[in-house]
């Protein structure tokens, strides 16, 4: 079955595989279209038992407690994204020669003839914030515009709801499972090793992430990374290209000018005409890699006629993810920053590249990937190094290679108290004018339900000590109880 073949969803054998974030809304959406729809999930809980309770009301049928066996007689499957391709039932699927699609492209099949456009995003870092900042330039502008696919409402119904232009964040997963995306421009904002062991190679994950640049996009790129250049130069049907730099921009980018976001790329005469689009004081918070992230939203917003001064409007009202560079507090003229997504090599670099000097906190799961190069580029910023989590050894032996004198604080603590005394090392070896910087690099299960509640973690007690600085001599340690 092809996206061609598709005609009508009625009395189609669909096996939606895990019910998550994706797989209730788009067993929902499918039972609504008159599929037979057999929704499966490994897991038997409360809370599966309730969405299953659900669903049987609208005549799905559900299997709980079994994941791995395939549903007779079915026509269609439709993932989770997480799920990988060698898990028993999508490996039978495709023995059996039975199509295996995801949530996204289950949502472009479902569009109706007047569906909104789609501007796409992917990268190893920064989708999410390029997403929101493309989502706010397009309100700006006047359009109807919504946030979707790895953020926000599920696709599969916003496809549904008669907006003028959706901003869709894609992961490298969400692209495997897609084969008829058309978006109306897309950008891979840059590519780095992450998601290895779901893609088993990097070509697999460099891969997925070029079905974004379909036949018929306008092709964004990074022109400051080489994979994501070389992925829309190499893009078939392309109906144009663009580049964005954090230099000075040729014909045909977008960049910086001294203190300024211009535009060479979507003008009358990109040769000779360049648009004053925004000021670095403008992108917020400011950080290089967030500059970056401006231009990769205005691109994409310039790209659908978004005029110049409602680019500026939407860098002005987008309001920051928390956990993404989020300044805590500043305490004995020592910066404290809580950036917990920085979960791989290279959202950390980029983080790191943002401040100097800096007593960097990290750790946590590395997920096979190697930090080498990072701490390489980062040692002549560093002030000290505090870490945590199942892999601190692995950023400390790098540590002890390429940065020597750097002294480093290893904190084996797991307990609820473990971040107080990473932030209490981290206060010690700061000075004035240093920035404290959480920049974890590894995943947070080790420790933390997710990235969110490590960040939480850390700025609780960075209050802590905030509070414990104020008070008088002999008022009490951080994170002690007084009463």
């Amino acid at each position: 079955m092809d996206a061609e073949a598709v005609t009508t969803w009625d009395g189609l054998r669909v096996c939606v595989a895990g019910l998550g974030v994706s797989g209730v809304p788009a067993a929902r959406v499918l039972a609504a279209r008159g599929a037979r729809v057999t929704a499966v999930d490994a897991r038997d809980d409360e809370e599966r038992r309730e969405v299953a309770a659900e669903l049987e009301e609208l005549g799905v049928t559900v299997r709980l407690g079994d994941g791995e066996t395939l549903p007779e007689g079915v026509d269609l499957v439709v993932t989770s994204p997480g799920w990988r391709p060698d898990v028993p039932l999508l490996a039978a699927a495709a023995a059996a020669g039975i199509e295996i699609i995801g949530e996204v492209e289950l949502a472009w099949r479902l569009r109706p003839a007047d569906a909104a456009p789609w501007l796409c995003v992917t990268g190893t870092d920064g989708k999410t914030t390029v997403v929101r900042m493309l989502t706010s330039m397009l309100t700006a502008a006047g359009h109807r515009a919504l946030a979707v696919g790895n953020v926000g409402t599920p696709i599969v119904e916003a496809v549904r709801e008669g907006y003028d232009v959706l901003a869709v964040e894609l992961s490298s997963y969400q692209l495997h499972w897609s084969s008829s995306l058309r978006p109306f421009a897309a950008t891979v904002l840059n590519v780095a090793p992450d998601h290895l062991d779901w893609h088993g190679t990097m070509d697999a994950y460099v891969g997925a992430k070029a079905k974004i640049f379909a036949p018929g996009t306008i092709a964004v790129c990074n022109a400051e990374d080489a994979t994501s250049t070389a992925l829309a130069e190499r893009a078939e049907g392309a109906a144009g290209r663009a580049g964005f730099t954090l230099r000075v921009p040729r014909p045909g980018e977008l960049g910086v000018v001294e203190d300024v976001l211009v535009d060479r790329a979507f003008t009358a005469d990109p040769t000779r005409e360049a648009c004053e689009l925004a000021g670095l004081a403008d992108v917020r918070p400011f950080a290089p890699h967030n500059v970056a992230n401006a231009l990769a939203a205005a691109a994409l917003a310039r790209a659908f006629g978004v005029p110049a001064e409602a680019v500026r409007e939407g860098l002005r009202a987008f309001v920051p993810d928390p956990h993404r560079i989020q300044h805590v507090a500043e305490i004995g003229g020592v910066t404290y920053v809580n950036d917990s997504k920085a979960t791989q090599p290279h959202a950390a670099a980029a983080s790191l590249s943002a401040f100097e000097p800096v007593v960097w906190i990290a750790g946590g799961l590395l997920k096979g990937l190697d930090v080498d190069d990072l701490v390489r580029t980062a040692a002549p910023r560093l002030r000290g190094a505090v870490l945590l989590g199942r892999d601190r050894h692995r950023i400390a032996e790098a540590l002890a290679r390429h940065a020597p004198d750097v002294p480093v604080v290893d904190v084996p603590d797991t307990d609820t108290g473990a971040m107080d005394r990473v932030v209490t090392e981290a206060a010690r070896l700061a000075r004035p004018g240093d920035t404290v910087l959480l920049a974890p690099v590894g995943a947070s299960f080790d420790m933390f339900a997710n990235y969110p509640a490590r960040g939480e973690a850390f700025m609780a007690a960075v209050r802590r000590l905030e509070a414990a600085a104020g008070r008088p001599e002999g008022g009490g340690a951080p994170g002690r109880d007084a009463g």
